[in-house]
């Protein structure tokens, strides 16, 4: 997302130039914490994921506070899925439910973590259909998590709808749902979670944000510029060639989505605390 994203930007800052370091660590908590207690000067810029910079403070201590980042632009959100193999039983979403009903606590599903907003997916549908809890097994990212799906190994997989988007283009899985508000353009055949009886928005929100005390005009400056990377074309068709499912907002927007889904975060905690 952010090297697509930044050398958009850039035509827009004159004189700036982005260099991307990755700072991996604990699923994106050590990128967070350099982040937040960087220098509030406009040099170092972050991406965030959303909802993983609320769950990791409900889970373990960390060195930032969710929402006093300086958030400046929202840009990717993908929305979360449950797929099979294409030779599984289960065909549709609520085929799954029915089966879930019938072989209690049996189904096996994997995520990216515990924790996750692939986790948390599956904690919401198991609630709102009245699942008892199903199996979880988590996994170290999402290239091992389907490759034991497409073997068979496990039933159901749990991530994003760009994750799994080429396999799905070569028949390899079939996706019961995505959990967007609208179909991506991308995947116009899967229908949405709200389609099939189930009101669930949830995924993957992707954007770059400032340590927290980025001054005014600073942050006017970076906004205006991807405001403008925003609206044009030349990244939309970067974008798609990506497959980056776009949701640009741009400062406070941001800001409010990221308040938005905290709250959901912390009601799901509340009913079914995932760690501990």
């Amino acid at each position: 997302m952010a090297r697509v994203t930044l050398p958009f930007v850039a035509q827009h800052l004159p004189g700036a130039r982005f260099v991307v370091a990755n700072r991996a660590g604990a699923g994106g908590q050590v990128g967070f914490e350099a982040l937040f207690n960087a220098a509030p000067d406009g040099y170092v810029l972050g991406a965030l994921t959303v909802p993983a910079i609320s769950t990791f403070p409900l889970e373990r201590q960390v060195r930032y506070r969710p929402l006093d980042f300086s958030f400046l632009a929202n840009v990717v959100d993908d929305p979360g899925t449950i797929y099979v193999a294409t030779n599984s039983p289960i065909q549709t979403l609520q085929d799954l439910v029915q089966a879930a009903k019938v072989r209690p606590g049996q189904i096996n599903y994997g995520t990216t973590g515990v924790g996750s907003d692939d986790h948390l997916l599956m904690l919401t549908l198991e609630g709102l259909a009245g699942l008892q809890p199903m199996n979880h097994a988590p996994f170290a990212g999402s290239a091992p998590l389907l490759a034991q799906v497409l073997g068979n190994h496990i039933e159901l997989g749990v991530g994003n709808m760009a994750e799994i988007l080429s396999a799905m283009r070569e028949g390899r899985v079939r996706a019961l749902g995505q959990a967007a508000e609208r179909r991506w353009e991308a995947a116009p055949d899967v229908p949405t979670f709200r389609e099939r009886g189930y009101d669930i928005v949830a995924g993957s929100a992707r954007g770059i944000a400032g340590p927290p005390g980025l001054p005014p005009d600073i942050r006017a400056s970076l906004e205006r510029a991807f405001t403008a990377a925003f609206a044009d074309q030349a990244f939309t068709r970067e974008a798609e060639r990506a497959s980056l499912p776009l949701r640009p907002l741009v400062g406070t927007a941001y800001r409010d989505m990221a308040a938005q889904v905290e709250t959901s975060v912390r009601a799901i905690w509340k009913v079914r605390p995932w760690s501990g």
